[in-house]
């Protein structure tokens, strides 16, 4: 990829299709050219993935509430895309297995049974996926890697996202008092990059968002951007 002059700064191409007030409230990691590919191929999915983004706020009492999975902070993310038809879905898959002779027909031939059977990824849209991790264990990252990488191999879907808590988050945990409860080895994107650079996805294209102060409610955000 070349690079582009931006402000005084030198910015990668890719960069260039995020809207610049989403890239300010967010962290960006782009693998196998998945921005370039959501925005070109899929420019009705990545408006609503956009805008998705650009509603989403939180608060300091929505950090210090918590509760993974089951906290106010996905269904944030849901109420934007859950009306626009993004749904919950996981692949399984059987694997038939034949035996060829090179002078005859099939000699044998045998199902293994759940050959595929992946993690649930929390938002799929026709051949798009988007997954939200705030705090849960940092082995969650494994099972959703592994997940879009049968999507992907699959052919379900062409390319996914994932959306962390950035490091940037630690000072407002610090100053709540919460560090321990948002640590080391919870899913956040210290614990996410080496996963795939590591390639556990399989090469699916990835774009990796990351959480930041940013998003806070005005006044709040102020306190941890502004100094």
């Amino acid at each position: 990829m070349g690079f582009k002059m931006r402000g005084g700064h030198v910015v990668n191409d890719w960069m260039e299709v995020i809207p610049e007030d989403i890239r300010e409230k967010y962290e960006f990691h782009n693998y196998n050219h998945a921005a370039e590919i959501l925005s070109a191929a899929f420019p009705a999915h990545w408006d609503e993935i956009i805008s998705a983004l650009r509603s989403f706020v939180l608060s300091e009492a929505d950090i210090v509430a918590g509760g993974g999975s089951e906290s106010a902070i996905p269904k944030k993310l849901s109420a934007s895309l859950r009306p626009a038809g993004w749904e919950e879905m996981r692949i399984t898959g059987d694997l038939l297995v034949k035996l060829h002779s090179r002078r005859s027909a099939v000699l044998s031939e045998r199902t293994i049974s759940n050959f595929i059977d992946s993690h649930n990824i929390d938002y799929v849209k026709g051949e798009v996926a988007v997954d939200l991790e705030w705090n849960s264990k940092d082995q969650t990252f494994d099972r959703d890697l592994y997940a879009f990488r049968m999507f992907y191999e699959c052919g379900v879907i062409a390319c996914g996202v994932i959306i962390t808590r950035s490091v940037s988050l630690n000072p407002i945990f610090s100053r709540l008092g919460i560090l321990k409860k948002y640590g080391a080895s919870t899913t956040w994107m210290g614990k996410l990059l080496p996963r795939i650079q590591s390639r556990r996805h399989g090469g699916c294209p990835l774009l990796v968002v990351g959480i930041t102060p940013r998003v806070l409610l005005d006044g709040e955000e102020a306190a941890y951007v502004c100094t």
